[in-house]
């Protein structure tokens, strides 16, 4: 087992870290449960994986690893990462959100500051080719004047998902914030919001339409909404006292001149991106290197974001 990086999970989302940590050429060890998702891991990415589970593995071994990244599916994230602490790791990359429900992940915020861990949300669009230029240019324009965003999800197709219960009932958190989180990297940390919910879903009691207002910390005002019972798509759009910058699809980035009417895409460095999930192969590089900076998303800055999470919600 190699000492300098953990990586737990043997899913989907573990393969697309794997695969970066290969292209890295990094030394790490796969931690699985199953001896079926074992096997499916092993056939995607040539590697091995240890298998019963992370308990069994702390179990037997020596040292304690300097990394983990954990890729699990969602209910076990703050588990795991309870676990990670205990034992020691000291730097952690855990899949977004960290947590199932709101508690869950205050308690692990807690629990690593206690522990004086590192903790960081892997809240991979941060390190997007067309987020990295798009926030170059906000910056050479002077910053975010206004911006909107909508996280509208596709009940009709969401509601066929084979997933626990409880992962349904936390959606918003567990898939929607994907886009509320980029909005408030860009656009600052809200100091005024206002929020309205009506409706629901088979499958999620707590809205179906959403809309709302605000303003950040560096006075760009902002509206939102999303209609998961109707047609629509993740989208923001940022406007500068230059441009108007639009990321729909987040993985391209599209620009509107002041005086025009015309939108076009901006070219943006995104080979990494053909060959490995979009914004992978930086998050891991630099989490790997301790080249952590602003687009890292901390345990204590998630759980200030939370906040405003459930004022979406109205929770």
């Amino acid at each position: 087992m190699s000492e300098e990086i953990w990586l737990i999970g043997a899913g989907q989302m573990a393969s697309d870290y794997a695969k970066v940590l290969k292209e890295l050429s990094y030394d790490f060890t796969v931690i699985g449960r199953s001896e079926k998702s074992a096997k499916e891991f092993e056939y995607k990415t040539g590697v091995s994986v240890v298998q019963g589970g992370l308990e069994n593995a702390i179990s037997s071994a020596s040292y304690v690893p300097k990394y983990a990244i954990v890729a699990v599916n969602v209910e076990h994230l703050a588990h795991i990462t309870t676990l990670l602490i205990k034992y020691g790791v000291k730097n952690i990359l855990v899949e977004k959100p960290a947590g199932l429900e709101y508690q869950e992940i205050k308690n692990l915020c807690e629990f690593a500051v206690k522990n004086n861990i590192s903790v960081f949300i892997a809240y991979n669009r941060h390190f997007y080719a067309s987020v990295i230029r798009a926030k170059e240019i906000i910056e050479d324009d002077g910053g975010v004047v206004s911006f909107n965003f909508e996280f509208t999800e596709w009940s009709h197709i969401i509601e066929k998902f084979q997933k626990p219960r409880e992962v349904f009932e936390n959606w918003f958190l567990t898939n929607s914030t994907h886009v509320v989180d980029l909005a408030f990297y860009l656009g600052g940390y809200p100091t005024k919001i206002s929020c309205y919910t009506s409706g629901s879903t088979d499958w999620y009691e707590r809205a179906s339409v959403f809309c709302g207002a605000g303003v950040t910390d560096i006075g760009a005002l902002f509206s939102y909404q999303a209609n998961w019972k109707g047609p629509g798509r993740w989208g923001v759009e940022f406007i500068t006292p230059k441009h108007r910058l639009i990321l729909r699809p987040m993985e391209k980035l599209q620009i509107q001149h002041i005086g025009s009417v015309i939108t076009e895409f901006v070219d943006i460095d995104d080979e990494m991106e053909k060959e490995f999930k979009p914004g992978l192969y930086l998050q891991i590089r630099d989490f790997i290197e301790n080249r952590i900076d602003s687009r890292f998303v901390s345990i204590q800055q998630h759980c200030k974001n939370i906040k405003i999470y459930q004022s979406i919600e109205n929770i």
